[in-house]
């Protein structure tokens, strides 16, 4: 069996409701072989500009054995070597690329992708969805979700109050307080020693990803599970979080962190300091959660997989083999391959838009220390 060709189909993944997304994008991938099996993946980390990498790598996978997943992606770093350090655009290209080998290797031989990847060890994978105060949480537990996340600084104490208070403790409980402008060391710490007498299952993101030093600070002077990941690419990228026990949680995108075989590296190096693995997905579409579901059914170190419980409607359009989701978990499919096939009538119903968009005061240091200058910040 030969690879002939690649295609990617990029779309508007955008929640007609919600202006925040309206930039947001999915980049679908399908591998095609010269014995009429194709494959399907995601490489939804930067869409738009990913999908021109993945062009660019095609032609040198052209007349490859799409068996040979582990060599296939090794040349494909090689060939990237010469652009500088992979990042998340080269990492996503593989990403795409690599899921699709994975599904065209189960498809031909009859068996799901959790069966290649070692054999599952369990039938159903624990989810967490977001809410952002005790009235959303209340209603997402009432669908049966056992995990929850809620995300923003502004409120956030007060918010996770109400929730634990409402909640009780049968639920689990997160928060994510990413993006820029991003906290200080000591403004995570403050925000986290506030946040402490919850029992927060993790602290995801409190200092922005590159600022390694930071977080490690954090983490000593914090007494809750610390949780990143998903910003990085590759093992490369997650190993010093890992090796050095700076994080509880390691995150990786499904979507950007290089493919599923990176992903059972990075898992498995976090096993081996007793990490837990839960990856980011909550901004990716269909295809990359399904294929963390099969991942993940294969690894001890399992914790929990982000969840997007509403979401655009396009998603339950653009796929066939839509999840089974069952009292907050998602039940591993056993079907051949990913289990899933893209319906491209329905993706080219909705064409790409732009992909950047950032608020105006999202470097504005100044605003930070104002913020942070208040007691009540942490509260209010």
């Amino acid at each position: 069996m030969k690879i002939t060709n690649i295609t990617t189909y990029l779309m508007h993944a955008g929640h007609p409701s919600a202006k925040s997304w309206s930039a947001r994008n999915w980049l679908f991938v399908k591998v095609h072989t010269d014995e009429g099996f194709y494959g399907v993946g995601e490489a939804s980390g930067w869409p738009r500009v990913v999908q021109t990498a993945i062009a660019d790598l095609t032609p040198i996978l052209i007349g490859d054995d799409p068996f040979q997943v582990e060599r296939l992606c090794q040349k494909l770093l090689v060939a990237m070597m010469g652009h500088g350090m992979t990042g998340v655009v080269g990492s996503g290209a593989m990403t795409g690329i690599e899921m699709a080998l994975w599904d065209i290797k189960g498809k031909a031989l009859g068996v799901p992708v959790h069966q290649l990847l070692g054999g599952k060890m369990r039938d159903t994978i624990r989810l967490y969805t977001h809410a952002r105060d005790a009235d959303a949480g209340e209603r997402m537990a009432a669908r049966g979700y056992t995990a929850l996340k809620a995300g923003g600084i502004a409120g956030l104490v007060n918010r996770v109050d109400a929730m634990r208070d409402r909640l009780g403790t049968e639920i689990d409980l997160m928060v994510d307080v990413h993006g820029p402008p991003w906290m200080t060391a000591r403004d995570a710490i403050a925000l986290g020693k506030e946040l402490e007498p919850y029992d927060l299952l993790f602290y995801e993101d409190p200092v922005a990803p590159e600022d390694i030093e930071a977080l490690a600070r954090v983490a000593d002077a914090v007494g809750i599970p610390i949780a990143a990941g998903e910003r990085h690419s590759l093992i490369h990228g997650v190993r010093q979080l890992i090796e050095r026990e700076i994080v509880d949680v390691i995150q990786p995108d499904t979507g950007r962190a290089g493919g599923l075989l990176q992903m059972k590296k990075m898992a498995a190096l976090a096993e081996a300091h007793y990490i837990g693995f839960a990856p980011h997905d909550g901004s990716l579409g269909p295809v990359a959660e399904m294929a963390a579901v099969h991942l993940l059914s294969t690894l001890p170190n399992f914790l929990i997989l982000e969840h997007l419980e509403v979401d655009c409607p396009q998603r339950y359009e653009v796929m066939t083999g839509q999840p089974v989701v069952r009292d907050g978990a998602i039940v591993v499919p056993d079907a051949p391959g990913l289990g899933v096939d893209l319906v491209e009538e329905a993706i080219a119903k909705y064409p790409s838009t732009g992909n950047i968009q950032m608020p105006d005061d999202a470097y504005d240091y100044q605003y930070v220390w104002a913020r942070a200058k208040r007691a009540s910040w942490l509260r209010d």
